[in-house]
């Protein structure tokens, strides 16, 4: 436990903030002062309004709460000098230059790679996407720059095999928040070290389009298998098979050739799932969505669609 309570803000708005907010709070370590977070949005088949993870959060305990929409309106009468560290986490907003250095000690942020690999938005996807066998938490000290500021603690994660983006945000949740407090613990006995990034290793996460998760059958299989794993919660990879548009949740490698057909081709269809030709191998679907309608099997989907092959 550290000597020294420095009084803290929290920025974040998903689940993932969620979750480091949360063990700061169970830390008891650390004193929150005020929740910044993104307003209400419309979500669901109803666009009803609804809150962010992190003002769920805040309201059970009863922290103050800002919701700024812009970056500008962030901290408009000064309320940040007050404080000793920022914490962000999956934010969404850009902090201007001048916040940056009104908290006593700046602002850190949990960032779900090895930095300087994989900066921006979307990291988790982006290293499941490229095959990495690893990832990590970066603590990272805030810069004017796209997640360009020092390093502060790091810690490795592997990928696993069958990993999606939910799963691997979970164990990076947790690693993450178990890195946070112990940067907190040498932040306020003065002895973080932070070390430069290396600029020739960077590489950036771009954010994630709708059309992007178009599944593009002439690719390889290997590609589009770690690209439904990398889009599984958000935005969900997805195609248009046999006159038939589904979403794609699941898939499996087949160590097959795709024989002569042409790419996008479905070649069987039963209990195991649904093969489907690439620019290689064979893809076999495991789970799928219809519009409106449920998750469910390539079993179940058969017996609901029984002519599909035909």
């Amino acid at each position: 436990m550290s000597e020294v309570q420095l009084r803290l803000a929290f920025a974040g708005t998903p689940g993932l903030a969620a979750t480091v907010l949360q063990s700061i709070i169970d830390s008891g370590r650390y004193s929150i002062h005020r929740v910044y977070t993104q307003p209400d949005r419309p979500a669901g088949r109803g666009r009803r309004l609804q809150k962010s993870a992190v003002k769920v959060l805040a309201e059970h305990y009863h922290l103050p709460i800002r919701e700024p929409a812009r970056s500008k309106d962030l901290d408009p009468g000064g309320e940040l000098f007050d404080i000793d560290v920022l914490v962000v986490a999956a934010y969404g907003i850009m902090l201007p230059p001048q916040i940056l250095n009104r908290p006593r000690l700046g602002c850190v942020n949990v960032h779900t790679s090895l930095l300087p690999r994989w900066r921006g938005a979307a990291p988790i996807q982006r290293a499941l996407q490229a095959g990495d066998t690893a990832t990590g938490i970066t603590i990272m000290q805030m810069d004017a720059g796209l997640d360009s500021g020092d390093i502060l603690l790091q810690k490795t994660c592997p990928i696993l095999a069958q990993d999606t983006a939910a799963t691997l945000e979970m164990r990076l949740a947790q690693l993450g928040s178990a890195a946070l407090l112990q940067t907190l613990d040498r932040l306020a006995a003065g002895v973080v070290r932070p070390e430069q990034q290396d600029e020739s290793r960077a590489c950036y996460a771009g954010k994630i389009s709708k059309q992007e998760a178009r599944i593009d059958w002439t690719r390889p299989a290997a590609e589009l298998e770690r690209m439904v794993r990398a889009f599984n919660p958000q935005p969900v990879a997805y195609t248009r098979l046999n006159g038939m548009t589904m979403r794609v949740w699941e898939a499996d490698l087949v160590a097959q050739r795709a024989r002569s057909s042409t790419p996008g081709t479905v070649l069987a269809a039963d209990s195991s799932g649904i093969d489907v030709s690439t620019g290689d191998l064979v893809l076999r679907l495991r789970k799928v969505q219809l519009p409106g309608k449920k998750v469910m099997s390539a079993g179940d989907f058969i017996n609901g669609h029984p002519h599909f092959l035909t």
